[in-house]
């Protein structure tokens, strides 16, 4: 066994390492962005973040991800025109400055255009480094191949948050310059260790490829039962992205992290010191970030288990899971209890997400495998931007400190300043509470125990039980039928 593995890692050829090495420093430079983004977008003012409403947040992110998802049906064809290299350079110029940028604006409107760019580059990236490695790979070796491109994905997910979550408490720049420096790094390795892997050339106009690539989606979105199955798909990836897009928000807003820290502090002072901040807390992107780290360690055994049960029941029994993990992510505004319920999600993210590509793969005709593979995009997008707008209007109406805060204060009658450049959001929760004769704690455990914001979760694990009851219906009465 252990020769086999050997042989295998051995034909391996020195791009196919050298575009895992750039997978791990870009989801480094995303995800070390990406985890922290939603606090730094809807942060108080004073902490050196934007104060945005948590609206304007969902629609800035859901709508700029949702377009990285379907670039790569353009990027691609631009990558088979002019060569991997190149489109690999000039994406690694725009996610360099575009990073940087990130950190100089602070106008929603700037802010909206510059990480638009930036997702243009990501856009660019994506397609180019995936083909990289099933240019690589062989039939003997793309199983372990793949394997562990998926496992640079984590790992860079992984080390991106911790990074981050050191370097906003300096200053939110160096988050952002962090992300660039990380890129430069990649634009180094394409510069003078990456070799352009034997490919086809596309020797049509730009104009021609990309009208054939289009009509290649449309051949495969005529296939009604593989439509459906994507928007019922999108439904998975609605509730999964609260990860990213509402989580860290409601920990920053509602969480008592100083019970994490000194549970950890009482097993390892040490370790409590390097996993919290200074202040004795846990940052949200450190508990949240728990997800990539046992996605790390458990995917093989997860994928071994379900590997013996058909992929849209796998699928279904994972979703199901996540749902009851979201569901349960904040019964008590005790954090420790975050762990058990974030490993439960996780299960179920490990269990159901690589058995959507898998599915999509065995019900495309033979001959249409990669195009059905290429469309598996589109769920991805649709679900980013639903999650963004959930995480805006709905969250704000059912979960947001400062809108439920803002509800209290008139139906007391008590006049404070509206936010704004000069009356920040710690501002009013200060003015509140003083008011209102609590302390911020107070403030905290009143509004939770009177509007119940953790119902909000409740919304997200409805979503996804109705994926699921969706996927059981279209496997009982249509499927089987057929």
């Amino acid at each position: 066994m252990m020769s086999n593995v050997t042989r295998v890692f051995r034909k391996l050829p020195s791009t196919y390492w050298w575009a895992n090495v750039m997978e791990l420093f870009e989801r480094w430079a995303w995800y070390g962005m990406f985890m922290v983004l939603a606090l730094y977008l809807t942060g108080s003012r004073e902490t050196g973040a934007l104060g945005f409403s948590q609206t304007q947040k969902g629609l800035l992110m859901g709508t700029v991800v949702m377009t990285l998802y379907f670039l790569p049906v353009i990027t691609g064809a631009l990558a088979d025109k002019f060569g991997f290299k190149k489109v690999l350079i000039v994406a690694y110029l725009i996610l360099t400055t575009g990073y940087y940028l990130m950190g100089q604006f602070t106008s929603y409107t700037m802010m909206f255009i510059v990480f638009f760019y930036v997702g243009l580059g990501a856009g660019l990236f994506k397609p180019v480094i995936q083909a990289t490695v099933a240019k690589t790979t062989d039939a003997e070796t793309s199983s372990i191949g793949f394997g562990i491109f998926y496992m640079m994905v984590n790992i860079g997910a992984f080390i991106g948050p911790l990074f981050a979550s050191d370097l906003r408490l300096a200053s939110w720049k160096y988050v952002f310059l962090m992300s660039a420096a990380v890129i430069l790094v990649n634009l180094l390795i394409v510069l003078f260790f990456y070799k352009e892997p034997a490919r086809e050339k596309n020797t049509d106009r730009l104009g021609k490829a990309l009208v054939h690539v289009l009509k290649n989606i449309g051949s495969a979105l005529s296939d009604f039962r593989f439509v459906v199955f994507l928007l019922i798909i999108i439904g998975f990836w609605s509730m999964y992205n609260q990860l990213f897009y509402t989580l860290p928000v409601f920990i920053e807003q509602w969480v008592d992290t100083t019970v994490v820290y000194k549970a950890i502090a009482s097993i390892s002072p040490g370790l409590a010191q390097a996993f919290g901040t200074p202040m004795g807390t846990i940052a949200p992107e450190r508990l949240t970030n728990m997800d990539a780290f046992y996605i790390i360690i458990l995917q093989i055994l997860v994928s071994s288990f379900v590997m013996r049960f058909r992929p849209l029941n796998a699928m279904m029994g994972g979703i199901l899971v996540c749902s009851i993990g979201i569901g349960l992510w904040f019964i008590t505004q005790n954090g420790l209890y975050l762990f058990i319920s974030l490993l439960i999600f996780g299960l179920g993210e490990m269990a159901s997400s690589p058995k959507i590509s898998e599915y999509i793969g065995r019900i495309a005709p033979k001959d249409k495998v990669a195009l059905y593979m290429g469309c598996s995009f589109i769920p991805l997008a649709g679900g980013n931007f639903i999650a963004g707008l959930l995480s805006g209007g709905v969250y704000t109406n059912m979960a947001d400190k400062i809108s439920l805060l803002r509800t209290e204060v008139a139906a007391r009658g008590l006049s404070i300043p509206e936010i704004s450049g000069s009356f920040t959001q710690n501002d009013y929760l200060s003015r509140a509470s003083e008011l209102m004769g609590m302390d911020q704690m107070a403030l905290t455990d009143y509004l939770w125990n009177t509007y119940h914001p953790s119902r909000i979760w409740m919304v997200f694990s409805g979503i996804g039980l109705a994926t699921v009851v969706a996927l059981f219906l279209y496997d009982r009465l249509w499927l089987r039928k057929k």
